[in-house]
This record gives C-alpha cells, structure tokens and sequence, in this order.
C-alpha cells in the first residue's frame, strides 16, 4: 500500500473529529470564532511539526522562495473564501443543492492540476471521482424532497452556483498547496508539508486575527473563555491538515481528495451510531457509491 494513503484515511478521520468538535463550539461562539480556533489554536502544534522534524528528526529546513510564498498565500485565501461560501450557504432556507455541488471539489482540483501543473489523471481515475462525487452528492441531498432532476436542472440557481464556487477554492487550494510544497524541493516530504501547514496557518491567524479585531471584538473574548475546547480543535484540526499536506505532497490533490470523501462515511456512522439518526435509502445509496469509488481509486493505484 502506498504511504499516502494510510495517511489520507488518519487525515479524514481526524478532520471529521475537529468538525464535530467545532459544531459543540457553535454554542458558545459565533461562525467566525468556531472557524478561528481551528486555525489559531492549530498554530503551536503546526510549529511543533516543523520544530521536532528538524531537532528529533535532523531534517534540515528548505530553503523559501517566492514561488512558494505566492502558491502558499493563494491556498491559504482560497481555503477561507471558499469555507466562508460554504458556511453563507447554511443561511438559504434551502442549501442542499449548494453544499452537494460544493462536493465536486476532487472533479475540480483534476482540473485545476491539470491547468496549473500540467498533471493529468487517467480515465479509471476519472471514474473513481465521478462515482465517489456522485455518492456524495446524494447523501448531500438524503433529507430533502429535491429529486436528481431538479438538481441538475437547477445548475445556475444563486444556491448551486454558491456551492460550485466553493468547490472551485477548495479545488485551487488543494492544488495550490501541493505547487508549494513541492516547490520547496525537500528535504523530504514530510518536512515540506510541515512548513507549507506553518507557513499557511500563521498567516491565516493574522488574516482572521486582525478581521476580528476590526469587525467582531467580542467574538475574541467568546474564544477566551472556551480557550480548552479550542485547543482540542486547533490539534486535531493542525494534524488533520499536517496528513493533508503530507498525502498531496506525495500524490496529486485530485486522487488524494477522492480517497479524502471517506470522511462523509465516518460522518455518516457517527451520525447513525451515535446520534441515532434515522438512515434513508439515498444514505444508504450514497454510502455504497463513495466506497465503490474509492476501492475503485485504489485498485487502479
């Protein structure tokens, strides 16, 4: 099995952990602070990464470029305008269209891999992202009374172009980080992901920061006082993004994001095992469908 892999499943499962966490802060602070501890909180353990890498491990640091500052800052943007998208899309009465197209991030990032580093995926693992977005999609819309063809009919509607715009920045910030991790050149890969996470957290700290002092001061003190739960979010959140990093250094954005679709699986048993929620037959459906595409993405790998 390739090392990317093992390290993709750990990230996913870590990344559903830090979104649960981050849904019981919603109740002692607003969207931007839930969204701030996962970045801010996450900064001394991003820093620890690249600390115990270079003093335990003996990695030496790589040497920055601009070619790295300038890929890092558009990964680091795009992540949070798209989590912005996707967040104004919970204020539609309707927004089950919106968050299911925002799922065609992996068929995006493809795309922008393509565009932006020339690299390409071939028609086997073209399907697998098909058949894992499509099973997305449909637990997306499980609990709605939409049917498929109102979905697809309702491709310009302001809710699906929200979420498809969403997708889109998730898709160039996946590709993004992986153009600036690889443009460190090493020392390996490893500590090239860990300084692309450091680099990128820090700087969307001081971004959302300095946000909330202008905009929303009392929202720092709400994080003040919920500083213990929010340090739990920050490390989940800064190891799930450390796996992130180090999977798409080793393997394009596009194939580590389909494999990444296997959080939804372990939302899904969360919500069925834990909270009792009743399953439908789309659930079920969309469950079978994300598998089948990622056997299907690792059997052609």
């Amino acid at each position: 099995m390739e090392l990317w892999i093992p390290i993709t499943l750990a990230a996913a499962f870590l990344q559903n952990l830090r979104s649960a966490m981050q849904k019981h802060l919603k109740g002692v602070m607003g969207t931007t602070g839930a969204t701030f501890v996962r970045f801010g909180f996450g900064v001394p353990f991003a820093l620890f990464f690249v600390l115990g890498l270079n003093r335990f491990a003996g990695y030496g640091f790589p040497d920055i470029n601009t070619t790295f500052l300038a890929w890092a800052a558009i990964g680091g943007l795009g992540q949070i305008a798209a989590t912005f998208l996707l967040v104004h899309l919970f204020s539609f009465r309707n927004f089950a269209v919106g968050t299911a197209y925002s799922r065609t991030e992996p068929a995006q990032a493809a795309l922008f891999g393509l565009m932006f580093l020339g690299e390409r995926v071939t028609a086997g693992v073209l399907a697998a992202i098909a058949v894992s977005v499509f099973g997305v999609m449909l637990i997306s819309v499980a609990h709605t009374t939409l049917s498929w063809r109102a979905l697809f009919t309702s491709l310009v509607s302001r809710n699906a172009l929200i979420g498809l715009a969403s997708g889109t920045l998730f898709g160039i910030s996946a590709v993004a980080y992986r153009a600036a991790s690889l443009s460190l050149g090493g020392p390996n890969f490893m500590m090239q992901a860990a300084v692309t996470l450091a680099f990128v957290i820090v700087f969307q700290t001081l971004l959302m920061g300095f946000w909330m002092i202008l905009r929303d001061r009392a929202e720092i003190v709400r994080i003040r006082s919920a500083w213990k739960p929010s340090l739990l979010v920050g490390a989940a959140g800064a190891c799930a993004s450390f796996g992130w990093f180090m999977a798409m250094t080793l393997e394009q954005a596009a194939v580590v994001k389909a494999l990444a679709q296997v959080e939804m699986i372990f939302t899904f048993a969360s919500s069925v095992f834990f909270f009792r929620e009743r399953i439908t037959p789309l659930e079920v459906a969309g469950c079978v469908m994300i598998v089948g595409g990622i056997l299907l993405l690792l059997l052609i790998g």
